[in-house]
């Protein structure tokens, strides 16, 4: 008899085990993983030697509000930051009379200001917007053309002559519909297709036109001091590239891309994420997350990434907090470095430089941080 119970265990316990097995390797996944050489990590070395430059930040209490992805100093002198709850807020620049500007349904994940005082978004979920300085919100575009939408609108830049220039960071996973920009990147970054692009609209001729596709998870955007060149994140394969604003189509992820566009950072230690300019030529980059053995080891192995999806959340593989920002030239020398390994603040995406501070932007801290502006006088 106990022979028996045994044996019915046993079995149960074996199809159970088959039930899995199966599940592992067969359940459906969103991706469909392509395979591709990833860089040996250069770790932190060099001119990204470890250091504590940006521990210790100063917090500017956000009542509430998480997420500061995007900071910029306005015309009237006040600080604004695009927040997850999709409220823009506005207050002065130590942080003191926050008001909500505008609120969008949606997350902006970048922002410019046109000529007119009004401010560009680009919105993750309803595509590029203007707002006005009352605070009214309007569509400037969602698609490049008819059945052709803006899935992902990440970055924007605005230039001098009025075009502006957007990210759509992946054309496969809209964030509305895969439960939130953290998401479907990470569904973008693991497939490795590169549907990413860089976007112009015009607003005089009301057009968008691609400039450049085929970037693994197009992110950060900024132009050059002439501007006649942007600077675009590529965070799937750790990289910035410098891309002709003229240039039209241009696929960089396919055939060599010639003199319209290069690659200025390869093989960067962590996840590029946003673009700012600052002050004296500089440009600054945020790194999200550090890079991760695991990930990079699945690079040649597709198989591996759709069982990845198969597993719990807590077991994906993301990279350990680590705080790193740097600033560079146009011509891509590395003119500040600061870091914090312990990663207190979570996903440093990038610095907004005033005269006086440098503001920390973030996915998903529950405050401001920032450091005064002697910080890049440290050694």
């Amino acid at each position: 008899m106990a022979k028996m119970r045994w044996g019915r265990l046993g079995g149960a316990l074996g199809i159970v085990v088959l039930a899995g097995a199966a599940y592992l390797a067969w359940w459906p996944v969103p991706i469909t993983p392509v395979a591709w050489t990833a860089p040996a990590a250069p770790g932190y070395q060099g001119v990204h030697a470890p250091n504590q430059r940006l521990a210790g930040l100063r917090m500017i209490d956000l009542k509430g509000e998480v997420g500061p992805e995007h900071i910029a100093l306005g015309r009237d002198g006040r600080l604004y930051a695009a927040v997850l709850s999709g409220n823009i807020l506005r207050m002065n620049p130590d942080g003191s009379d926050q008001q909500v500007f505008a609120n969008t349904g949606g997350r902006v994940l970048g922002f410019d200001f046109d000529a007119a005082g009004h401010l560009i978004a680009a919105d993750a979920v309803k595509g590029l917007l203007s707002i006005a300085p009352d605070g009214k919100v309007s569509l400037l575009t969602d698609q490049v053309a008819a059945g052709d939408p803006i899935r992902y609108a990440d970055g924007v830049v605005v230039a001098k002559n009025g075009k502006m220039y957007l990210s759509d960071a992946s054309t496969r996973f809209a964030p509305k519909d895969w439960g939130g920009t953290f998401e479907a990147s990470v569904l973008d970054i693991l497939e490795q297709a590169s549907t990413g692009r860089v976007l112009e609209y015009d607003p005089a001729t009301r057009t968008t036109r691609v400039v450049a596709r085929g970037i693994s998870f197009a992110n950060g955007v900024a132009l050059s001091q002439d501007e006649k060149s942007l600077f675009v994140n590529e965070t799937g394969k750790y990289r910035v590239w410098k891309i002709a604003v003229d240039a039209n189509g241009l696929d960089i992820g396919g055939t060599p891309p010639g003199s319209q566009a290069r690659v200025l950072f390869d093989n960067l230690p962590g996840y590029p994420d946003n673009l700012m300019r600052g002050q004296d030529g500089r440009i600054w980059l945020g790194f999200a997350k550090p890079r991760g053995a695991a990930i990079d080891n699945m690079a040649g192995k597709p198989w591996l990434r759709s069982l990845t999806l198969r597993l719990p959340r807590v077991l994906w593989p993301i990279p350990k907090p680590y705080g790193h920002v740097i600033a560079f030239t146009d011509d891509g020398k590395v003119v500040a470095d600061l870091q914090d390994p312990a990663g207190a603040y979570p996903e440093t995406t990038a610095i907004t430089e005033t005269a006086d501070r440098l503001y920390v932007q973030s996915l998903h801290a529950k405050g401001l941080g920032w450091l005064p502006k002697d910080a890049l006088k440290a050694p």
